[in-house]
Formats: C-alpha cells, sequence, structure tokens
C-alpha cells in the first residue's frame, strides 16, 4: 500500500508542467526561415523586465537551433500573455459494487491541491511580414507562475518554459 502512495505522490509532483499546444500551416517550407526580430509593438502583458527575460531566453533557444537575429528578419516573433482564472477540479464521485453477497457503496471527494497558484497563457507567434504577415506557426502554452519570485527564479523559469515551447519547432 505505501508503494501506492509513493507513487501518487510522484506522479502529482511530475504532472505540475506546462501544457504547450501547436499549430502551424502545413505548406510551410520552415528551412528557408534563419533570421528572426520581434515586432515593436508587441503588447506582451509582461512587465518590462520578463519582457526581456523572456526574450533573452527565445534568443538564446533559437541560436542553439541556428537562427539568429536580425534587422532585415525572414520573420517576426509576437508573445502575448494574460492570467487566466484557475481551475479547480473539484470532483464529487459515488460508486457502488459488491462480491458475492456483500454489497458496498462509497463516495469520494476531489480536494483541488495548489488551489492558491497563479495561471499564464504565454502565446508566441511566428508571423511572416513578406507574405502579407501570414501567421505560420503558433504555440500557445499554459503554466503556473509565482509572480513574487525572485529574478533569478523567474529567469530559470523562463528559459525551462522556452525549452519546452520550442521543443516543437520546427513541426517534424
Amino acid at each position: 500500500m505505501k508503494v501506492f502512495k509513493y507513487l501518487f505522490v510522484f506522479l502529482l509532483c511530475t504532472s505540475c508542467g506546462a501544457v504547450v499546444n501547436y499549430d502551424y500551416e502545413k505548406s510551410t517550407d520552415f528551412s528557408k526561415y534563419k533570421t528572426y526580430n520581434y515586432f515593436d509593438d508587441m503588447q506582451t502583458g509582461l512587465s518590462q523586465l520578463d519582457d526581456k527575460r523572456i526574450m533573452r531566453a527565445i534568443d538564446a533557444k533559437l541560436a542553439t537551433m541556428g537562427l539568429t537575429r536580425s534587422e532585415n528578419p525572414d520573420f517576426f516573433i509576437d508573445i502575448q500573455s494574460q492570467d487566466i482564472q484557475n481551475r479547480n477540479n473539484t470532483n464529487i464521485g459515488v460508486g457502488a459494487g459488491g462480491t458475492g453477497g456483500n454489497v458496498g457503496g462509497g463516495v469520494a471527494v476531489g480536494i483541488p491541491l495548489n488551489s492558491n497558484q497563479r495561471t499564464r497563457e504565454l502565446i508566441i507567434d511566428f508571423v511572416d511580414k513578406k507574405q502579407n504577415e501570414r501567421l505560420f506557426w503558433q504555440a500557445v502554452s499554459e503554466s503556473t507562475y509565482n509572480p513574487k519570485a525572485s529574478p533569478e527564479k523567474r529567469e530559470i523559469a523562463f528559459a525551462k518554459l522556452v525549452e519546452k515551447i520550442f521543443s516543437g519547432y520546427p513541426p517534424k
């Protein structure tokens, strides 16, 4: 029984990461995109300091992928962010069962853990301005964050999030 208890705690702890969904234009030749820059008028929804943190993390990741930031880029990056309402998954279940002549029943109530965590949705768009601002790749992530985290912890959190987001670029 102890094994199941430890397994449950392990699964609970490891499942608390960012969720990332990708979308892209199937007809895109991703190999032609070598340079990028950010839109000048981005309204990210982040603080100026967090803007710089996420852009540094993106720059570092894209550099490892062979892409370079340029004043005359092949594509532009747009970043949007918003706090989203926590989704508390409180569940109530009723069950009945039995074996032989014994019949039993039960009620189970799910209690949300970490309900005081804040959740942020982050959207990163890749846009080809040369083709009438055609969106060709998008990542939407949802992750928890601590608004009171130290600058160092924020830097680490953005680096981990960017690593996970760009694991889906280019699409396979």
